[in-house]
Formats: structure tokens, sequence, C-alpha cells
């Protein structure tokens, strides 16, 4: 069973003011938690054909690598149709240097 000191110590690192009431009520409601944790500590996981998932960050880069692409010419001329200026196949923009 959990102590009062205990649960005491838990509500101050919480930053919580507890009545003597719900220390007690904390008390049981805590030591019920753990038993039940204490319970699936008791399930064979891998006999069960469960994997394990205690570490669940693989090595493995998710981020994709950058490549260059062959341009699609049908696409690109898409898109430069809708933009305002175009001019050798490029967007055309005001000058930000002089």
């Amino acid at each position: 069973m959990i102590s009062k000191k205990e649960v005491k110590h838990m509500a101050k690192l919480a930053r919580l003011d507890l009545t003597e009431k719900e220390t007690v009520k904390f008390q049981k409601e805590l030591y019920s938690i753990l038993d039940y944790v204490s319970k699936l500590n008791e399930i064979d996981a891998e006999i069960a054909g469960v994997s394990r998932t205690d570490y669940t960050f693989s090595d493995e880069s998710v981020v994709r690598q950058d490549r260059a692409r062959k341009k699609d010419k049908e696409y690109a001329a898409g898109l430069l149709k809708l933009a305002p200026k175009t001019e050798k196949g490029y967007l055309k923009v005001k000058s930000i240097l002089k």
C-alpha cells in the first residue's frame, strides 16, 4: 500500500494542496493503479504474439532523400500559365536590388 507520506510528496511535486480526505482517496486510487500495472507485467506478451512497444522509435530516417527529379514540361508549363508574368520559362518578379 502506498503511504500517506508518499501521496503527500507526490501532491507537493504536482503543486496540489490535498485535504486529509483527498489524501486517503488518492492513496487508494494510486494503489489500485499500481496493482493493475503489476498484473499487466505478469502477462507474457511475447508468447501471445504481441510485439514490444517499449522502444517505439526506429533508427531509420523518416525524411525522404532530397533528389532532383526530371522536370515534367507539361506540369511546369501549366504552373507558369498561372503566374502573372513570365520570361523564358521563369517567373518574372520586381527587382529588389538596384
